[in-house]
Parts: structure tokens; C-alpha cells; sequence
């Protein structure tokens, strides 16, 4: 005859129950929201456009964004600020969009340089196009929200990124981002 209980005999349900509370405090350990991660891969100059008397410039940023989270998020429309040596140089407007659990995505990003305000850096955007090296700032605020069974996590994220670019063939080459992320949870 088995052992009882009290005698040390195994339980399946008492087996059942620990492994269903391992399993839970796992996942909620893994699904603690994390700041997404930004990336410049690359700048594409598209055009010139009049801006009397001056000459503005369009690009293409390409970003690689990481969702690393376990699950998808939501995000608004938004705008990123580009400087030059302290000064507002231009922006590219961020749509607002989705991005899949634990996933990576290429956004596309139009951005209009002013030639105005890099007029008044010349001394300095001559200097670095000498020694190929030209540093941009940035700085955005991107809001959303990711939806975990009937919770919404609304965040707000604030991404400041350091890079340095060779401004003759807009190549990055060098970059420091740095992110911090509120959640609201409702």
C-alpha cells in the first residue's frame, strides 16, 4: 500500500498549482514593459527645395525601432527635433502606427533640414565637413499604449539621440541614444 499525505506521498494537484505559479510569476516577470530601442541606420538626402535664399534640404531617416515587449503596442503621431550646434535645424514627422510583440521595424521618416539655420553655422558646418565628421542631436516624445488582457499600459517614451554623421556622404558613424519610458497603468 502507497504512502498518505502525511507520509510524503506525491500529489499531482499540489505539482499541478506550483508549476502554474512558476509559470505566472515568469511571465510577469518577462512582461514588465521595457523601452523600445531607436537606431539611425541611415540618412538619404532626396531633394533641395527653394526657401529663398537659401536652399532646404529633404532626407529620408531610415530607424530601426525593437519592440521588446511581449506584447504589441499602439503609438500616436508625434514630431522629432533635429539640432545642429545647439540650434533647431529641422524635424520629421513620426505617424502614428503599431508594432507586433518582441518584434523590429524600419520606419521611414521624411525630414526637412533648414538651410537657413545652417547658414548661420557655416563656419562650423565647413569645419566639419573638412574632418567628415558633423554631430546631430535629437529629441522625441512618443506616446501609446500596450494592451495586456483588459489592462491598457499607456507609456510615454523620451528618446534623445547623439549622432555623428559624415556630411558628405551622410553616412552614420558613430551614435549614443538614451530613452526613458513613464508607464501609466489605467
Amino acid at each position: 500500500m502507497g504512502k498518505n499525505k502525511k507520509n510524503g506521498k506525491f500529489s499531482w494537484s499540489s505539482a499541478l498549482v506550483g508549476a502554474a505559479a512558476a509559470t505566472a510569476a515568469t511571465w510577469m516577470i518577462s512582461s514588465k514593459p521595457r523601452d523600445p530601442t531607436f537606431y539611425l541606420i541611415s540618412l538619404d538626402l532626396t531633394s533641395f527645395k527653394l526657401n529663398f535664399p537659401v536652399l532646404d534640404a529633404e532626407m529620408i531617416l531610415t530607424v530601426h525601432v525593437t519592440n521588446p515587449n511581449v506584447v504589441p503596442i499602439h503609438y500616436s503621431s508625434t514630431e522629432m527635433s533635429i539640432y545642429y550646434g545647439g540650434s533647431l535645424l529641422g524635424s520629421a514627422p513620426v505617424k502614428a502606427g503599431s508594432q507586433p510583440a518582441r518584434s523590429c521595424q524600419l520606419l521611414r521618416l521624411p525630414a526637412r533640414l533648414s538651410g537657413l539655420q545652417l547658414a548661420q553655422h557655416a563656419k562650423k558646418f565647413l569645419s566639419d565637413v573638412g574632418q567628415r565628421e558633423m554631430v546631430l542631436d535629437s529629441a522625441v516624445n512618443i506616446e501609446g499604449a500596450a494592451k495586456v488582457l483588459w489592462w491598457d499600459h499607456k507609456f510615454k517614451v523620451h528618446v534623445d539621440s547623439h549622432v555623428t554623421v559624415d556630411p558628405l556622404f551622410l553616412d552614420v558613424i558613430d551614435q549614443e541614444n538614451r530613452s526613458e519610458m513613464e508607464i501609466f497603468v489605467t
